[in-house]
C-alpha cells in the first residue's frame, strides 16, 4: 500500500507506556474512535497484552512493544521494529500519530533531589521524549498528529515535584517548537497537561490515599480529582481531524486546579 493510498486507511497510533494508566485509557479511547494501536510497556508484558486484547475486542488491530523510553540508545533498534509491524499488521511504511505518555513520578524535595533521581526524570520525560520522537519522525505521516503529556505541576507549584515538573516545562518548551517545525509538514503538536488523576501513578497516592484525595478535590473547581476517562478520550479527540487546526498549544485538564 503506497503512503497516499495509507491516508484513507484506518489510523495508527503509537502510544508509549500504554499498558496502565493514563496511555492505556487513550488506547481505549482511540480504539473506539476507530484507531488501530501500537503500545509500548517497560516491563509488564500481561498488563500489555490485556490491552491488546482489550482493543481487538472493539475490533481494531493492536500491537504491544518492549520499549525502555529513558534509554535513547535502544530508539533505533525500536524504529526499525516499528518497521517490521507496520509492514506485517498493516502494509504500510507509516503511522499517524505519536502519544509521547511513558514515566513515572519522582517526590523529593529540592533539597532532597539526588543527581540519580534527577537524570532518570530527565532521561525518561525529556531526553527520552526528544530523541524518540526525533528517531520516529521519519515514520510519522504528514498530516499527522504529536501529543506530549506535560503535567498540571509545569503551571501550579507544589513542594516535592521540582525534579518532574522542571521535565514537564522543557517539554512544553519543546512542543511549541516542535509545532513550529513541523508545521510545513502538517503535523501538530500539542501538549496536554493532568492534573492529578486516580490511577496506580506514583504509587496510587491520589487514588488510595483519602485524605490526599479530598486535598486534591478541595483546591479543584470540579469539586474532585481526576478519572482516567478524564483524560483518555480528551487526548484521543486532539488526534481527530475536527482539531486539526490546534497546534503549539499547552491543554491543561485538571477540573480546574488552582485557578
Amino acid at each position: 500500500m503506497t503512503t497516499e493510498s495509507a491516508n484513507n486507511a484506518s489510523k495508527i497510533a503509537l502510544i508509549t507506556g500504554a499498558s496502565r494508566g493514563l496511555g492505556r485509557n487513550a488506547a481505549i479511547a482511540l480504539a473506539r474512535r476507530g484507531v488501530d494501536v501500537i503500545l509500548t510497556y517497560h516491563s509488564n508484558r500481561s498488563e500489555a497484552d490485556a490491552a491488546v486484547a482489550e482493543i481487538q475486542a472493539l475490533g481494531r488491530k493492536a500491537v504491544a512493544l518492549q520499549l525502555d523510553a529513558g534509554n535513547v540508545a535502544s530508539f533505533g533498534g525500536f524504529a526499525d521494529e516499528i518497521r517490521r509491524v507496520l509492514h506485517v499488521q498493516w502494509n504500510r511504511e507509516r503511522f499517524d500519530h505519536l502519544v509521547n505518555n511513558a514515566g513515572s513520578g519522582y517526590y523529593a524535595s529540592f533539597e532532597e533531589t539526588t543527581e540519580a533521581g534527577f537524570d532518570d526524570m530527565c532521561n525518561v520525560h525529556f531526553k527520552g521524549v526528544y530523541f524518540l520522537t526525533q528517531t520516529l519522525l521519519p515514520l510519522i505521516r504528514d498530516g499527522g498528529r504529536i501529543v506530549n503529556i506535560s503535567s498540571g505541576l509545569a503551571r501550579f507549584s507544589l513542594p516535592g515535584y521540582a525534579a518532574y515538573a522542571a521535565m514537564k516545562g522543557a517539554i512544553e518548551v519543546l512542543t511549541r517548537y516542535l509545532a513550529k517545525e513541523l508545521g510545513p509538514r502538517g503535523i501538530a503538536v500539542n501538549a496536554v497537561a493532568p492534573g492529578a488523576i486516580e490511577t496506580d501513578f506514583g504509587g496510587g497516592a491520589v487514588r488510595d490515599n483519602p485524605e490526599l484525595n479530598r486535598f486534591i478535590a478541595s483546591m479543584t473547581a470540579m469539586g474532585r480529582a481526576g478519572v482516567p476517562d478524564d483524560i483518555g478520550p480528551m487526548i484521543a479527540s486532539l488526534l481527530d481531524d475536527a482539531n486539526r487546526w490546534v497546534t503549539g498549544q499547552r491543554i491543561e485538564a485538571s477540573g480546574g486546579t488552582l485557578l
